[in-house]
């Protein structure tokens, strides 16, 4: 397999592993069993409209060394994430982490566009590896979402795209403190990664 090859390369190169993905969040809350009062059903009121959302790309990162995890995540209101948003979240994660980075992402177009491969080819530090096609469950960001959507963001009915943005950014940085869960992710997706 391909990704083996990554992480033997990333040994080697004392590179940070860089696990990349992107989601949308809607202002539909995500309805989850709660507590209530017996007899007084709970009432979740929204008013979304399907076509308001907060774009997001995250990534989760294994440092060379001390295999420490992060999480990183940047939030887009209202807008698809296209070439220019993979660029700048690739800046960004240039900027956290010293020496080679190996991204390993999805085989999503935008991925794959003229741009972005410009951008890698320009900066050497960054190697691309592909998950194999209709793969999420070896990319531990996609943990991250689901937990993230399931429990921290359950039942929040925001009145704005504003505002869903700024509790999901809340919610999601909370991750920066939980290694367990950080773990838990690339554990749950059987790669041979020693943490």
């Amino acid at each position: 397999m391909r990704l083996a090859t990554g992480k033997k390369n990333a040994r080697s190169l004392k590179a940070t592993l860089v696990f990349l993905d992107e989601t949308g969040l809607l202002l539909t809350p995500l309805v989850r069993r709660t507590w209530g009062l017996r007899g007084q059903t709970t009432v979740l009121v929204h008013n979304a409209r399907r076509d308001r959302r907060v774009s997001a790309i995250g990534a989760i990162t294994i440092s060379p060394m001390r295999r420490r995890l992060r999480s990183y995540i940047q939030l887009h209101p209202n807008i698809s994430i296209k070439q220019p948003q993979i660029i700048e979240f690739l800046r960004q994660q240039m900027r956290h982490h010293r020496g080679p980075l190996i991204v390993i992402w999805d085989r999503l177009n935008v991925h794959r566009g003229a741009a972005v491969k410009a951008f890698v080819r320009k900066h050497p530090r960054i190697r691309i590896e592909q998950l194999p096609t209709y793969a999420p469950h070896l990319n531990p960001v996609e943990g991250m979402w689901g937990h993230g959507k399931g429990h921290k963001l359950a039942n929040h009915c925001p009145d704005s795209v504003e505002e869903l943005a700024k509790t999901a950014h809340e919610k999601f940085s909370e991750y920066q403190h939980e290694q367990h869960l950080l773990k838990s992710f690339v554990r749950h997706t059987k790669l041979p990664i020693r943490l």
